[in-house]
């Protein structure tokens, strides 16, 4: 898919554009496992507390966002069937976030938001606009979008919100911008992030990665188009009352519409697993395929603090809360379709014009498989480890559970600059 041809709409999206992202990401994974071995007791504190904080964003936007911002400027162009506007905002939006993050995440670990923070919230915005203008002006050159496309571009405008509110926040710390204080207003920062930006994002890519790898018969753009639907009206009513300060019960309005439009993308997924033609499923499909499944489970914990139908404290669900959705599905996914893209397009870089001198390897060859399942099973394991250390308040689960994630990050970054630095090799 990303092996672009002569025709290819793709080919004027510039490797130099995407792989850094790429690069980034991965050390920024491997930055949060460390922070959360260097102090796995502030997850048995109050979540709004720096490291937890630092954690998070790194998370939120080193990792996550980082490898959606680079992976979207390859795959973009393929959903609109057009060509990336320019490789200078491209650029553009990766210095400004690779500067601005670290600022921020500083800022935060040392709960220090004065002007150093400002600086990074501001860098990660321009970013945003950047990222934003460029996707805007690539849809207008072409008259074929789809509803792949459509997810992928509002989910960045809710991305904008996310990262706007996020810079009003860092103000309001030093000079009371808002009319609460910025504690008041994490929920709504968090949540227009969490599925206005990754799971719009993720159900938008997803439904065509997937089927696309499983070489599925299955296509049902009708459903896609009731998943979009609901999530944003979800988030639409869920905005509303966050505004008007309605009760807690009425939160399950929205949570109702999303959680349906999630059951529906599960059971788009389903479908094109059932209905694929290629029968051996690799382990990174699997794992994205896991990913959708666990999608369920912030879900579920979220209702549960809601309706108080559960002993556990609170402080714990929302950590639980916070941690299954950074480490559990988004992580997930983004473990599996990494190679499942970014060997693809090295592969391009470094052979698209000698692939006639001689034989070439397969791009699933650039990346040791090996590894990569200790990579899985690492995580699956550390996933679960963790996860039952923040529920039970238990250092020792939470400190196992660090350094099997910790090995997670070691061994994808270990494959991720093995893919980077590949040097052809022709036989």
């Amino acid at each position: 898919m990303f092996i672009a041809g002569s025709n290819s709409p793709i080919k004027n999206t510039s490797y130099k554009v995407v792989l850094p992202f790429y690069g980034y990401a991965a050390l920024s994974f491997l930055v949060a496992t460390i922070l959360m071995l260097m102090d796995t007791s502030a997850f048995t504190q109050h979540y709004f507390n720096p490291h937890t904080l630092a954690i998070t964003h790194t998370m939120a936007l080193g990792w996550g966002t980082m490898i959606i911002l680079g992976a979207s400027h390859q795959l973009f162009p393929v959903l609109i069937e057009g060509k990336l506007h320019s490789n200078l905002l491209a650029y553009l939006s990766f210095i400004f976030a690779a500067v601005g993050i670290p600022l921020l995440i500083y800022s935060f670990y040392e709960f220090d938001l004065g002007l150093v923070a400002q600086a990074g919230a501001t860098l990660i915005n321009l970013a945003v606009i950047s990222y934003i203008t460029n996707l805007w002006l690539s849809m207008s050159h072409t008259k074929k979008q789809n509803v792949h496309a459509v997810f992928a571009f509002t989910s960045v405008l809710w991305l904008f919100l996310t990262t706007g509110l996020g810079l009003l926040l860092i103000w309001n710390f030093t000079s009371h911008t808002l009319s609460n204080d910025s504690l008041h207003y994490l929920s709504l920062h968090t949540h227009l992030g969490i599925v206005g930006w990754f799971l719009l994002m993720i159900i938008g890519v997803g439904s065509r990665l997937i089927p696309m790898f499983l070489i599925s018969k299955y296509d049902n753009k009708k459903r896609l188009w009731w998943i979009y639907i609901l999530i944003n009206t979800g988030l639409i009513i869920f905005l509303f009352l966050f505004l008007l300060s309605s009760q807690s019960k009425l939160y399950f309005i929205p949570i109702t519409l999303i959680s349906i439009g999630v059951i529906l993308f599960g059971n788009h997924i389903y479908q094109s697993f059932v209905k694929r033609i290629r029968k051996k499923v690799d382990e990174q499909v699997r794992i994205s395929m896991l990913s959708v499944a666990f999608i369920v489970i912030p879900i579920i914990i979220l209702v549960a603090i809601i309706a108080l139908l559960t002993t556990i404290n609170s402080m714990q669900l929302t950590l639980l809360y916070g941690f299954t959705i950074f480490f559990g599905w988004i992580t997930a996914i983004i473990l599996g379709m990494t190679f499942k893209t970014l060997p693809f397009i090295v592969w391009n870089k470094v052979y698209h014009n000698i692939a006639g001198l001689g034989k070439t390897p397969n791009p699933k060859d650039l990346f040791l498989n090996s590894v990569f399942i200790v990579c899985g099973v690492s995580y699956l394991m550390g996933f679960v480890i963790f996860g039952y250390g923040i529920i039970k308040e238990n250092i020792l689960m939470l400190n196992i559970g660090a350094v099997l994630l910790l090995i997670t990050a070691v061994s994808y970054n270990f494959n991720v600059f093995r893919v980077l630095f590949h040097k052809a090799k022709l036989k």
